[in-house]
């Protein structure tokens, strides 16, 4: 089955079936393509206004994804009690909402190529190290970050959901951009997280 990105957010969305999908019936039906489904739906609680930080929800299952990736695991690996969660469609039809406009402009410019930078394992290993510093900053305590890291990691998202290993070269450049640029602010993010708690 060949989805795009957006056309399996509207699915899961628009789904009106008796109960909502399951994490785990969605990773399987994505197969090779699971860790990027896997990673858009631990995205949704950065997109989604919550009581509580959402990047202390979604940053961890990102490094998770990357820790696995890393060990050039097939498919990717959740724990009995996340896999039999329901993704709620309300869930999914706020976060269509919300990036329906930059995945339609992305879905126009990917397509599968350049497939060796998603598949060889080196490849693999370093989009798996990425996506572990990545998760630990977005699930640091830091105001108005969840959507400019989020954005960030849609890239990797669409990529492994495209097979677009061009569309991953530039998630690589965006995640290395942003790693320096927090390496830069450093000093002022300890002092903002020292505040926090």
């Amino acid at each position: 089955m060949e989805l795009s990105t957006r056309a399996l957010i509207e699915d899961v969305a628009g789904h009106e079936g008796d109960a909502d999908f399951t994490i785990g019936d969605l990773l399987d039906r994505f197969s090779e393509r699971a860790f990027g489904v896997f990673l858009l739906i631990v995205l949704l609680p950065a997109f989604v206004p919550l009581p509580i930080g959402a990047g202390a929800i979604s940053g961890p299952l990102v490094s998770l994804i990357g820790v696995q990736l890393m060990l050039q695991m097939e498919h990717p690996w959740v724990a009995g009690f996340i896999a039999r969660r329901p993704l709620s469609r309300r869930f999914m039809q706020s976060f269509q909402k919300r990036t329906a406009r930059v995945l339609g402009w992305l879905e126009k410019l990917t397509h599968p190529r350049t497939r060796v930078l998603i598949d060889h394992p080196l490849a693999r290993a370093f989009t798996g190290l990425l996506l572990v510093l990545l998760g630990v900053l977005l699930a640091l305590p830091l105001p108005a970050t969840n959507y400019p890291f989020g954005f960030v990691l849609l890239f990797y998202c669409i990529a492994l959901i495209e097979r677009d290993g061009r569309m991953m070269a530039i998630a690589w450049a965006l995640g290395i951009a942003e790693l320096i640029v927090v390496a830069l602010m450093s000093g002022t993010i300890a002092t903002l997280v020292a505040d926090f708690f």
